[in-house]
């Protein structure tokens, strides 16, 4: 997705004295934060993602089942609780987890069992992204451009942060759905078939093979 140009004051003339030295060209500034008023809407939209279901745990009858919100919340503390890793940025993980879903207070939790492409997936995710950013503001700088990049980084898989959540995201799942097996004593084996062999980091492996050794000892 493109962002908007960024804008910069033009450098102040230099007049008289040819051997003046101009000063030197301070930082950009970052865009002004979000009004409060656009800060509410921002938040009311996201509201959606407390009370959005989890799609998968829907099809599957789960009684009670976690929200887009809570999913990002177990995976959020996931990145605050993680083992130091060379040339992982914990801190820019945490607010990945926190971004991620973060289309789908608009579009839903779309699955493939819904029948839409990945490509029209995509564009619908952009296209919320896009809608929710500019609420906020969009620019060098901004919260809005900050929350696009790191969502357009995880989207591409394109950095050790992005491979890290990607894995805490199945990492996530397949917790919760060992949770529910041994709450409502239901065969969630599925949810494990489709992360097998899928996990791009050594903690996710980890937390991953505890997790099936849990579950095969239960």
């Amino acid at each position: 997705m493109a962002t908007a140009p960024s804008s910069s004051s033009p450098s102040p003339a230099v007049t008289g004295d040819t051997n003046t030295t101009p000063p030197p060209s301070s930082p950009p500034v970052p865009n002004a934060s979000p009004s409060p008023y656009s800060t509410i809407d921002f938040l009311t939209v996201c509201h959606h993602l407390k009370t959005t279901k989890r799609s998968g745990w829907v099809r599957r009858d789960v009684k009670n089942p976690e929200s887009i919100a809570d999913h990002m919340y177990r995976m959020s503390l996931m990145a605050l609780i993680a083992p130091d890793f060379p040339g992982l940025d914990r801190n820019k993980c945490i607010k990945m987890t926190i971004v991620h879903d973060i289309a789908e207070a608009l579009i839903g939790d779309i699955t493939p069992l819904d029948g839409i492409s990945k490509a029209e997936k995509s564009e619908r995710e952009q296209a919320a992204v896009d809608y929710m950013c500019k609420i906020i503001g969009v620019g060098e700088g901004s919260r809005g451009n900050e929350i696009t990049e790191l969502w357009m980084e995880y989207e591409a898989n394109s950095s050790p942060e992005a491979k890290f959540v990607k894995d805490l995201d199945k990492v996530e799942m397949i917790l919760q759905a060992l949770e529910y097996e041994d709450e409502q004593e239901k065969d969630l084996d599925e949810f494990f078939q489709s992360t097998a062999g899928k996990f791009q980091t050594e903690i996710g492996k980890a937390w991953a093979s505890e997790i099936v050794s849990r579950r095969n000892n239960t």
